[in-house]
C-alpha cells in the first residue's frame, strides 16, 4: 500500500510537471539576496544609529513624513512627545482602537523592529536636595533624602492585541522586571515582598506587571480582557517612570492602591463612552495571602466629542472594607480638560477608608495592638480598640507644552490623612512643585523640579521632627 502510494505521488508530480510545460534544461538556483545597509551591520552598530538619527532630528523628520498609524475613534489629544501620553487614558486595558506605532532602540537594534513582541524599558537615576536628614517620606519616589539614587531599571517584553481591527479574536501580553529604590512604592504582598517587609531593603526587584489581554472584536465596539497583575485602573499617576508629569509623585498618589491581581474587563461601547468591570484579591496582595479577599472595581470612562474633556470615575477594590494589607475602598475621579493646542490640567480627587483598624492607643491599660507588618495603625478616639480609618485627596495639574521636546508643569496637591492610617500622622498635608521636562530626541527624558511640602497638623516631616520640607531634585529617564 505505501508502495503504491509513492509511485502514484510520484506519476502526480511528473504528471503536473508536463502539464507546466517546464523547460528541459535545469534551472539554475536564485542568487542568495544581499542584506539591506541597515542589516549588514551589526546589533551595537543599529543601536548606536538609532540614537544618533534620534538626537540629530532624522529620525523625527522621517517620522513626520510616514504614514500616520491605523486607529478607530476619536482624535488624540495631545502630543507625545512631550507628555507622557497622547490620548486621555484609561487604565487596565490597552487604548482600544489604536494601534501599537511605537518603535524602540533596542527592538530596532535586535532585529529592525520586526514583529509585534517588542522587548524595551528604560534606566531612570535619580538625586534630590532636602531640608529632610533621612527620609522624605510621605513624599515619593525619591524617598531617600539627599542621595543619588538608581530609581528603576526596568525591562519590559509584550505584545499589544491588534484593537483597530474589528474581524478576529487576538491577544497580546505583558511581563516586567524592575528594579531600583521604587520597588518600595510598588511592592505587593506575596510578590517578593519580604525584601522590604522583613529586610527594609534600599533597592529591590519587583515584577510589577506580568498579565495577558485578549481582545474581542465583537462585543460592543471591542472588548479588552485582561488577567494577571496589573496597575490599579484609576489615576493619573498610576503608572512606571515615564508615564509621570514629574519626577516625584503627588501625596495623593504615595498612599494609595498600586495593583491588582485578577481580571479586568474593558468595553468600549462607541467613540465616547467606556465600561469597565474587575474581579480581583484585592489592593498590592498576591490571591493565595491570607490578606486577599474578593473585591470588585467597576469605572465609567467618558470623552466629549470635541476631545477637550475626559471624565473618569472608578469604585476601586470593593468588599467588606475591613482592616487588611491595603484593603482599601476607594472611590476616585478624574477630570481632563485641554484648554488650547498648549494648555491642559489634569484634576484628580478620592475617598478612601478601611474599617476595623487597631488602635495606636492602648485601652483599659492594655498594649495597643500590633498593626500587620508594613501597615500602621490608625489614630482612633481614646477608649477604641479599633475604628474606621478614613482619607481624601485631590491634586490638580497644569500643564504648559513649549516645543516638541519641552513642557512646564505646575501640581498643587492636599492630602487629609484623619487617622494617620496611610502615612503614619494623622492630620492634612499640602504640597506644590514645579517641573521642567526635556526631551533629547524621544529616547532621554531630564526632568528637574523644586517642590514645597507642609504638614498642618504635626511635624510629620523628616521623621516627625519637621512641619515642612523643601526638595530640589531632578531624574533622568533614559529609554532603551
Amino acid at each position: 500500500m505505501k508502495v503504491g502510494w509513492f509511485l502514484a505521488a510520484i506519476l502526480g508530480a511528473a504528471t503536473y510537471a508536463g502539464a507546466q510545460h517546464l523547460p528541459d534544461a535545469p534551472v539554475p538556483p536564485a542568487k542568495p539576496q544581499a542584506a539591506s545597509p541597515a542589516e549588514a551591520k551589526g546589533v551595537w552598530k543599529r543601536w548606536g544609529d538609532f540614537y544618533r538619527d534620534d538626537w540629530n532630528g532624522s529620525a523625527a523628520k522621517a517620522a513626520a513624513a510616514a504614514p500616520a498609524a491605523p486607529r478607530r475613534g476619536l482624535p488624540s489629544p495631545l502630543d507625545s512627545p512631550p507628555f507622557p501620553s497622547a490620548d486621555w487614558s484609561y487604565g487596565g486595558s490597552p487604548t482600544i482602537g489604536e494601534s501599537d506605532g511605537n518603535v524602540y532602540p533596542l527592538q530596532t537594534a535586535i532585529n529592525g523592529a520586526k514583529g509585534r513582541t517588542k522587548i524595551y524599558g528604560w534606566v531612570s537615576p535619580g538625586v534630590n536636595l532636602s531640608t529632610s536628614r533621612d527620609r522624605n517620606a510621605p513624599e515619593t519616589n525619591d524617598i531617600y533624602s539627599n542621595r543619588l539614587e538608581l530609581q528603576q531599571v526596568v525591562v519590559y517584553v509584550g505584545r499589544l492585541p491588534d484593537s483597530v481591527q474589528r474581524d478576529h479574536v487576538d491577544w497580546g501580553f505583558h511581563l516586567t522586571s524592575f528594579f531600583g529604590t521604587d520597588y518600595r512604592s510598588t511592592t505587593d504582598l506575596g510578590y517578593l515582598s519580604f525584601q522590604l517587609l522583613d529586610h527594609d531593603h534600599q533597592y529591590g526587584f519587583d515584577p510589577v506587571l506580568e498579565y495577558v489581554d485578549v481582545y474581542f472584536p465583537h462585543v460592543a465596539q471591542g472588548m479588552n480582557l485582561r488577567v494577571g497583575r496589573f496597575i490599579s485602573v484609576p489615576g493619573i499617576e498610576a503608572q512606571l517612570t515615564p508615564n509621570n508629569y514629574m519626577f516625584s509623585h503627588s501625596l495623593l498618589y504615595s498612599v494609595d492602591p498600586f495593583t491588582d491581581t485578577g481580571a479586568i474587563a474593558t468595553v468600549r461601547l462607541n467613540d465616547q463612552w467606556t465600561v469597565q468591570g474587575e474581579i480581583s484579591a484585592s489592593h498590592d496582595v498576591a490571591p493565595w495571602t491570607p490578606d486577599a479577599k474578593p473585591s470588585f472595581t467597576g469605572c465609567v470612562d467618558y470623552t466629549t466629542k470635541s476631545v477637550n474633556d475626559n471624565f473618569y470615575l472608578c469604585a476601586n477594590g470593593i468588599n467588606n472594607g475591613t482592616y487588611a494589607y491595603n484593603n482599601l475602598q476607594m472611590y476616585d475621579g478624574t477630570w481632563y480638560h485641554k484648554f488650547n493646542k498648549s494648555w491642559h490640567m489634569a484634576t484628580e480627587a478620592y475617598a478612601m477608608y478601611q474599617t476595623d483598624v487597631p488602635s495606636v492607643h492602648g485601652v483599659g491599660g492594655l498594649p495597643p495592638i500590633v498593626p500587620e507588618k508594613g501597615t500602621n495603625g490608625a489614630n482612633c478616639a481614646l477608649g477604641e480598640v479599633r475604628c474606621i480609618a478614613p482619607e481624601w485627596a485631590a491634586v490638580n495639574y497644569i500643564n504648559k507644552e513649549l516645543g516638541t521636546h519641552d513642557y512646564l508643569s505646575l501640581r498643587t496637591d492636599f492630602l487629609d490623612d484623619k487617622k494617620g492610617q496611610r502615612t503614619g500622622y494623622a492630620g492634612k498635608y499640602s504640597e506644590e512643585t514645579f517641573s521642567w521636562n526635556h526631551w533629547i530626541g524621544t529616547t532621554v527624558q531630564i526632568r528637574p523640579e523644586i517642590r514645597f511640602d507642609h504638614a498642618w497638623d504635626n511635624t510629620a516631616y523628616d521623621v516627625g521632627t519637621r512641619r515642612n520640607q523643601f526638595t530640589v531634585a531632578t531624574d533622568v529617564v533614559y529609554h532603551f
